[in-house]
C-alpha cells in the first residue's frame, strides 16, 4: 500500500529579512531504482527522481568523461522531484549529483549504455549459478561495461513510487554474476559483445507466478473476466475489513455450496469453541505421512486449532500470523477474524493481521484445510510459524495443534483470493515494475507462461495486453518485446493428442505474430522433459540475442528460425512452405522429419515427412476429410527439424488450404 508520512513542523518565526530557511534542510535523495554502477538509456531523454524538502529547487547533474550536463528545477509540495536531462550518446563512467539548499547526494561510476528489462516466472529467475557450465561462465564474467540489478519481491496492492529496497546495480564479476537471472545475463553477454555498449539488466521475476499479476489494474480491469478481481485487490488496500468480509463471504458461499457440514462446523472457527476433545497432531509435512490411521487416505477437509498467549505489549506490536506452507486451500482465523486464505501448496501463509485483533491473554488460531487431492495439512516445520510483530519478533506458536477431520471432498478446488500471489491480479506490477516509470528501456525480455497452461486462448489475449500495458507505463510505444516460447516439459507422447503446453506455445506465438514490435524464441530442443527449469540457459539467451539484433537493433537478419508460411496438398502430398530457414531445411540424426501429424477433425495420426528445400513434403497424407496438419504439438515433443543455422523450427497447427 502507498504510505504517507506526516511530519509535524514547529512554525517559522518572521526575521528582518522574511521567513527564515529550515535549520536542518534534509539532504535530497535518489529514488530507489538508482545506485552506484547504474546504467542510463543511450539516445533517450534521461529522466531522473528522488525525494527532497517539499518545494526545494535542486541542481541535477551527469559529469565526468568530457561531459556536463545539468538541469534545474524544484521538488514538489509531497517531497519528490523528476527531472529530465538530454539524450546522450554512449560513454561513462559518470557521476551523478543533485543538491538542493547546501545538500547533496551523489552516484559514482554512471555508464550510459542500453538498458533490458527482463521478466517473468523462475525460467526468468533462474539464477546463472545453476544454469549449465556455471562454473565456467562465472569465472569469466569479469566485465565492468556489463551491470545487473535485480528487484525485490514486491505483491503491492496499488501501484507503488518506490521499490522496496534501494536498489544493489552490481559489475558483472565473477563473485556477483551467479546472482543474475541466466537468460537475461546470456541474451545481455552476446548483445554486449557483439555492440560493444555498456548494458544493464534490469530483472523483476517471480517463480510460479501468472501473467496476470504483472499487467497493470487500468488494462487488466478492462477486462470484464477480471474486473471485480482487481476491484477487490484495490479495496483491499483502501478498506482492509470491508475486502476481507466480502472475500470472506465469497468463500463461504463456496463452502456451503460444496460441503454438506460447513454451516455446522463454522462453530470451529470461534475462540469460545471447547475442542477439549479434540485429538493432538503436531504437523510436519503431509497429514498422509503423520501416522494417523483417519489421514493415510484421506482426501478433504480438516480443521486445526491452536493458542498463543500475548504480554498486551505483544498484542499491541503483533501485525503478522507466520504459518509457512499449508497444502492446498485454507482459510484462516485469528480469535474469530478472517485474516487470510491461501490456494497454492508451495506459498508461505504469511497473513497480516489488523491491529486489535490480537488481544493480551489467549489468543485462538484455527485453520479450515482442503486437501484438493494433494498432500493435506500444515506441511511445514514447527519452528516456521508463529506471531510476527512489529519490531521483527516472531512469537513462536506451539508444536501440537488440535484437528479434526470434516467431510472428505476429493479433488475439489477454491478459488483464490485476486490478492493472493502467485496467482495474483496486477499487484507484481504494482510493487516491481510501477516504480520503475521513467527509466527507459532498449528491449524488454519475457519468459513465462507455466503457471498459465491452463487457459492458452486467454492468455493470448493477456499477453497482447501485457506488452501494450507496458509500453504506455514506461512511455515507450514501439518497445521491442522478446518473448521465451516455453520449452518441453512432462511426459513423452506416444500418439497424437491434446497438449495445453503446446496450445500456449500458439497463444504466445500469435500474440506475437500481431505485434509489429515483438519476436520469439522457440526453445523446444533445450527443454528438459523431466524438470520445468531446464538448466540450458545459455542457448536460451543467445535465441533473444539474435531476435534483438532483427528488433531492437535491427541488424538484416532474421529473429528466429523457420516457420511454417503455408500447407496445401498438391494430388495425394500435403506440402508445408517454411520462411525464414536461411539457407534451407535440414534434418537431424534422420532423412526424415518427425513430429508431424494430419488431422480429419480432432483426429490426428502422425505422418512421414521428408524435406525439399524450404519444404517438407508428407508424402501421401492427403485423403478426403482431412483439414489440418500440426507439428511439435506435444508437452514434450522430440523434433529433428532445423534451418540451416542450427535453429529449430517453430511449432504450428495449421488449416489445409
Amino acid at each position: 500500500m502507498n504510505k504517507t508520512t506526516f511530519i509535524a513542523l514547529p512554525l517559522l518565526a518572521l526575521g528582518a529579512a522574511g521567513l527564515s530557511a529550515p535549520a536542518h534542510a534534509a539532504a535530497p535523495g535518489f529514488a530507489r531504482v538508482f545506485s552506484d554502477h547504474a546504467v542510463l538509456q543511450r539516445d533517450q531523454p534521461i529522466t531522473i527522481w528522488g525525494t527532497a524538502d517539499a518545494g526545494r529547487a535542486l541542481t541535477l547533474s551527469l559529469s565526468g568523461g568530457g561531459i556536463a550536463s545539468r538541469v534545474s528545477g524544484k521538488a514538489g509540495p509531497d517531497g519528490k522531484w523528476r527531472l529530465q536531462l538530454p539524450k546522450l550518446p554512449t560513454g561513462g563512467p559518470y557521476t551523478l549529483s543533485v543538491s538542493a539548499g547546501g545538500g547533496s547526494a551523489s552516484l559514482q561510476d554512471i555508464m550510459v549504455g542500453d538498458v533490458y528489462l527482463c521478466s517473468g516466472q523462475s525460467n526468468m529467475e533462474f539464477a546463472v549459478r545453476a544454469s549449465t557450465n556455471a562454473w565456467c561462465n562465472t569465472n569469466a564474467a569479469g566485465n565492468d561495461r556489463l551491470r545487473f540489478l535485480n528487484v525485490e519481491k514486491h505483491s503491492a496492492l496499488l501501484p507503488q513510487d518506490e521499490l522496496k529496497q534501494p536498489a544493489a546495480w552490481k559489475v558483472a564479476a565473477p563473485d556477483t554474476i551467479g546472482d543474475a537471472s541466466a537468460v537475461c545475463y546470456y541474451m545481455a553477454r552476446t548483445l554486449q559483445q557483439r555492440h560493444g555498449v555498456p548494458v544493464g539488466l534490469i530483472n523483476a521475476s517471480w517463480g510460479g507466478t501468472t501473467i496476470q499479476g504483472w499487467i497493470g489494474g487500468a488494462s487488466l480491469r478492462g477486462l470484464t473476466t477480471y474486473t471485480a478481481g482487481v476491484d477487490a485487490v484495490k479495496q483491499l488496500a483502501i478498506n482492509p475489513a470491508r475486502a476481507m468480509k466480502n472475500e470472506e463471504q465469497r468463500v463461504e458461499a463456496w463452502w456451503d455450496a460444496h460441503d454438506p457440514a460447513a454451516g455446522a462446523q463454522r462453530a470451529w472457527k470461534a475462540p469460545g469453541f471447547d475442542d477439549a476433545d479434540w485429538p493432538t497432531l503436531t504437523p510436519t509435512g503431509s497429514w498422509k505421512d503423520s501416522g494417523i490411521a483417519a489421514f493415510r487416505d484421506f482426501d478433504g477437509v480438516a480443521w486445526f486449532r491452536t493458542t498463543v498467549d500475548l504480554t498486551e505489549a505483544q498484542a499491541k506490536s503483533a501485525n503478522a500470523l507466520q504459518l509457512g506452507p499449508v497444502e492446498t486451500y485454507d482459510s484462516t482465523w485469528v480469535n474469530g477474524v478472517r485474516v487470510g486464505g491461501g490456494a497454492t501448496g508451495w506459498m508461505w501463509r504469511d497473513y497480516p493481521v489488523p491491529q486489535g485483533v490480537f488481544k493480551a491473554g489467549r489468543n485462538v488460531v484455527a485453520l479450515r484445510v482442503l486437501s484438493g487431492g494433494q498432500a493435506g495439512g500444515l506441511t511445514g516445520q514447527p519452528a516456521t510459524r508463529g506471531v510476527r510483530t512489529a519490531d521483527g519478533q516472531l512469537i513462536p506458536l506451539a508444536a501440537a495443534w488440535k484437528y479434526r477431520l470434516g467431510t472428505p471432498l476429493k479433488g475439489q478446488t477454491v478459488a483464490p483470493s485476486p490478492w493472493d500471489v502467485p496467482t495474483s491480479f496486477t499487484t507484481l506490477y504494482n510493487g516491481m515494475l510501477a516504480p520503475l516509470a521513467g527509466y527507459k528501456f532498449k528491449l524488454a525480455a519475457w519468459y513465462q507462461g507455466e503457471s498459465n497452461t491452463g487457459a492458452p486462448g486467454e492468455y493470448r489475449e493477456l499477453l497482447a495486453l501485457m506488452m501494450r500495458d507496458w509500453r504506455r507505463h514506461f512511455g515507450q510505444p514501439e518497445l521491442p518485446f522478446l518473448v521465451v516460447q516455453l520449452p518441453g516439459y512432462g511426459a513423452a507422447a506416444k500418439t497424437p493428442g491434446h497438449s495445453g503446453w503446446a496450445e500456449l506455445r500458439e497463444a504466445e506465438a500469435q500474440a506475437v505474430q500481431a505485434d509489429a514490435h515483438a519476436a520469439l524464441a522457440v526453445t523446444l530442443d533445450v527443454g528438459d522433459r523431466f524438470d520445468i527449469h531446464p538448466t540450458q540457459k545459455t542457448v536460451v539467451g543467445e535465441r533473444l540475442a539474435r531476435a534483438a539484433r532483427a528488433l531492437a537493433y535491427g541488424e538484416a537478419v532474421t529473429p528466429g528460425g523457420p516457420e511454417a508460411a503455408a500447407a496445401t496438398h498438391e494430388g495425394g502430398d500435403i506440402v508445408i512452405a517454411f520462411k525464414n530457414t536461411n539457407g534451407g531445411l535440414a534434418t537431424y540424426s534422420s532423412d526424415k522429419a518427425i513430429g508431424f501429424e494430419v488431422c480429419t477433425g480432432e483426429v490426428c495420426k502422425y505422418a512421414d515427412a521428408s524435406v525439399a528445400g524450404d519444404r517438407v513434403i508428407l508424402k501421401g497424407a492427403y485423403a478426403p476429410g482431412v483439414t489440418r496438419v500440426r507439428y511439435a504439438w506435444a508437452d514434450t515433443p522430440f523434433i529433428n527439424l532445423f534451418g540451416a543455422d542450427d535453429l529449430p523450427a517453430a511449432p504450428f497447427r495449421m488449416e489445409l488450404k
